[in-house]
């Protein structure tokens, strides 16, 4: 663990430069996965990146550079090559930024168990290849993958201050999927991937259930094959965690990301339907909703001191009794446009620039039992697990698909339904939020792929949510 640290601390102050201030930011990844096809095991894959970037700021201007050398002279040359980029845009900038502050803190950043060491690629084989025996000999059964990966993560801020920040995570993705097939129709069933992830070790796989769960998310995909289509119309919609963490991904972290709303992410990724004056009394939901920026949640995969520019970190409400508090706004941005914001400048690798990225974003618990949440629908559906989405520029229109359906008649669960489609418009959405579960439904989930930026940066993000009742939805099957 941060093997180069003291090497890099010794290099940095060596450096030379007649910046008004410079930094840099050294990240170190490495990568390990394992899968099962099919119940043959595919050769292993095995990742290790690192490199730095040096970001200088002259007269009010900033700019960076980014290297694999981490020698003296590479770094020394990095520093050179960002100073004349920023010497070239003084008077071209469009933002002064010789009044924006930075860090001076010095903190480390190691999550509990980082240090112990992982098993082998043997035992990890060994443990998916019996999970896929797990898997029934059914001829429907037409594919399945069970699949591991850990990523390590290391990172070392200095700067010209005095700062120096260090972080150390291992991050965890467990897989498991099933597709079942006959003459008419495919469905297929998965459990993690894109929503189950945490930091930590291989305690995650027995706290987020993985082993021993092939043989029912077989069986669960045989019941999507011989299902019925879920009907079209007005109904009442209960989404379980592992789509709840979609919806807010797409339907409330992305339009509340600050650099959005300002128009740098008009040419990439869209705009946002929420304006800079709505802060403060925009009713983004129901009084129900109360959504937190939340880095101190041990596991989550977005848990961190602090972010990528050196910022402090810590628990903010962003919508509160349904009504929007602040956006997802680093250091930068909060600058620019003088509203307040929280610690979630993030950049995905060494040679990428932080930029306004969600983190850990959870939607709090309420007060009812799930028994609770299905008693209170009289006619409703239940969706589970996402595998499609959709939403317009402005992130506002949307719809998603998900995995798994239940119909919901007089507060009972009934028959399972395939194909379950919902849409929606966010700003109307979230204020039709009716029941909120409470923390016997709340899961600490996340995703490894959120895309956002020119260039584009691929980043890990944190859900948490309860189960959650939404009336009067849209839904309908896959004829629609």
């Amino acid at each position: 663990m941060f093997a180069l640290s003291d090497t890099l601390q010794r290099r940095f102050a060596a450096l030379k430069s007649t910046a008004d201030f410079w930094s840099l930011r050294h990240v170190r990844e490495s990568r390990e996965s394992y899968w099962v096809r099919r119940r043959v095991a595919q050769a292993p894959s095995l990742v290790d990146d690192a490199g730095a970037m040096l970001t200088v700021r002259i007269a009010g201007v900033e700019a960076y550079a980014a290297t694999s050398d981490l020698s003296q002279a590479g770094l020394q040359a990095a520093l050179e090559r960002a100073e004349l980029m920023a010497r070239a845009l003084v008077g071209h900038n469009l933002l002064d930024l010789a009044s924006l502050s930075y860090p001076t803190e010095q903190s480390d950043d190691v999550m509990p168990g980082y240090e112990q060491q992982l098993a082998g690629a043997a035992h990890w084989f060994e443990l998916l290849m019996a999970e896929a025996a797990l898997i029934p000999r059914d001829a429907r059964l037409v594919d399945s993958h069970v699949g591991l990966t850990f990523t390590c993560h290391e990172q070392i801020y200095l700067n010209s201050a005095g700062a120096c920040l260090r972080r150390a995570q291992r991050y965890v993705f467990p897989q498991v999927g099933v597709t079942a097939s006959d003459e008419h129709d495919s469905q297929s069933r998965s459990f993690g991937g894109t929503h189950l992830a945490r930091q930590g070790g291989a305690e995650v796989l027995q706290q987020l259930g993985v082993i021993g769960s092939a043989a029912r998310i077989a069986d669960e995909a045989l019941q999507l094959l011989l299902a019925p289509n879920t009907p079209n119309g007005s109904r009442d919609l209960l989404l379980m965690p592992d789509q709840m963490i979609l919806q807010i991904h797409e339907s409330i972290g992305h339009p509340l990301e600050l650099d959005r709303i300002l128009g740098d992410e008009r040419n990439f990724a869209g705009t946002s339907f929420i304006r800079q004056e709505d802060f403060g009394h925009y009713p983004y939901g129901s009084s129900l909703l109360n959504v937190t920026f939340d880095p101190g949640v041990p596991g989550e995969l977005a848990s961190y001191s602090h972010d990528d520019d050196g910022s402090p970190a810590q628990r903010e409400y962003l919508i509160r009794d349904g009504i929007l508090q602040r956006p997802l706004g680093g250091a930068l941005s909060q600058w620019r446009s003088g509203l307040p914001g929280v610690a979630n400048s993030r950049a995905c690798s060494w040679n990428r620039p932080p930029i306004d990225r969600m983190a850990n974003l959870n939607l709090e618990p309420g007060d009812k039992t799930q028994a609770e949440l299905i008693g209170g629908i009289e006619r409703g559906i239940l969706m589970s697990n996402n595998r499609s989405w959709s939403i317009d520029d402005a992130r506002n229109k949307f719809q998603f698909g998900c995995e798994w359906g239940q119909l919901i008649e007089n507060g009972e669960l009934k028959g399972v339904v395939k194909n379950p489609n919902y849409r929606g418009i966010s700003s109307r959405f979230w204020r039709n939020l009716r029941a909120v579960g409470d923390v016997s439904t709340f899961e600490v989930m996340g995703t490894p792929y959120c895309g956002k930026g020119e260039p584009n940066q691929v980043i890990r993000v944190g859900h948490a949510s309860p189960a959650c009742v939404f009336a009067d939805i849209d839904v309908f099957g896959g004829a629609a």
